[in-house]
């Protein structure tokens, strides 16, 4: 059968693969389009599998609400690098998966890339993909949601790096707005000192006994000075016990409780947060393709 382009450009549009690889694949399959697609994916997932193992620590914070304002999502999509993470396929991809995942509402992640999206695939296929396509490893790496019925979601994205959400009840789309602004600038860890881990608290009192007993004052002012810097620490990194950004003489609990508002929960993301990332050495990389290894 005559491979024309037409039939190339057919397959480039399905599987968004280059036009030699899609000539190459319908000469393989004799012109039958389907056999050419479907051997395609069975590459493409070969090539996905063979890059799993590479560190993607690059990547897009995606955000979607519903039209309401009562849902909400965050997910993060990352990638190897932060040139492949600007690229519109990858841009695209994250966008529809944001789309689908606050529409369905998965469990997980595992249930997210069951699911299928408008084009008919399911969105591990459509990833597996655009690994396949772009050449990097592209993982979905986590996701929350938010559902308020009663209250108002408020988020904010730093560039695609940075991203928060804010729900609060009471008070107003402002309000929680600022709020989603303020986490994404002082990072709390809690939303109140009463929701840090025991764990935490536990090995700051040590640091904090260590530092104070060296001071060598008596016993009932190291007990002052360990109080003290444990009641510091812990407004630090609560939310409410933080000053607010806008205005460092308010705290933000006093902000809130100004606005007859209550905080529920909040989310912060940053791209590659965790992530061990490799350390490459350029000079050895170039070294070792001259020595043909």
């Amino acid at each position: 059968m005559a491979i024309t382009a037409a039939l190339v450009k057919e397959l480039r549009e399905r599987t968004g693969s280059g036009m030699m690889e899609c000539k190459k694949a319908l000469v393989e399959a004799n012109g039958d389009i389907e056999l050419a697609v479907e051997e395609m994916r069975k590459a493409g997932l070969a090539k996905a599998d063979k890059k799993a193992d590479r560190v993607a620590a690059e990547g897009i914070i995606a955000i979607e609400v519903s039209a309401d304002g009562k849902n909400a999502i965050m997910l993060e999509v990352n990638s190897e690098t932060d040139f492949v993470a600007k690229a519109d396929d990858f841009i695209n991809f994250v966008n529809a998966v944001a789309t689908k995942a606050l529409e369905a509402a998965p469990a997980d992640v595992d249930a997210l890339k069951e699911m299928t999206l408008e084009s008919g695939e399911t969105v591990e296929t459509v990833r597996q993909a655009l690994v396949a396509k772009i050449g990097e490893n592209i993982q979905i790496r986590r996701f929350t949601t938010l559902t308020s019925d009663a209250g108002v979601i408020g988020f904010y994205r730093h560039g695609d790096r940075i991203g928060t959400m804010v729900q609060i009840t009471g008070g107003d789309e402002t309000l929680a707005k600022d709020l989603a602004m303020h986490v994404a600038a002082s990072r709390p860890q809690a939303v109140s000192p009463a929701e840090l881990s025991q764990e935490l608290l536990d090995k700051e009192r040590d640091i904090v006994a260590t530092q104070a007993k060296e001071s060598g004052k008596p016993d009932n002012i190291v007990e002052k000075m360990i109080e003290g810097r444990m009641a510091k620490f812990v407004n630090e990194i609560s939310l409410l016990g933080q000053a607010f950004v806008k205005d460092p003489d308010l705290t933000v609990e006093k902000l809130v409780k100004n606005a007859g508002a209550t905080v529920d929960a909040f989310a912060f993301y940053e791209v590659g947060e965790g992530i061990e990332k490799a350390e490459d050495n350029f000079a050895e990389e170039v070294m070792a393709q001259a020595r043909g290894k």
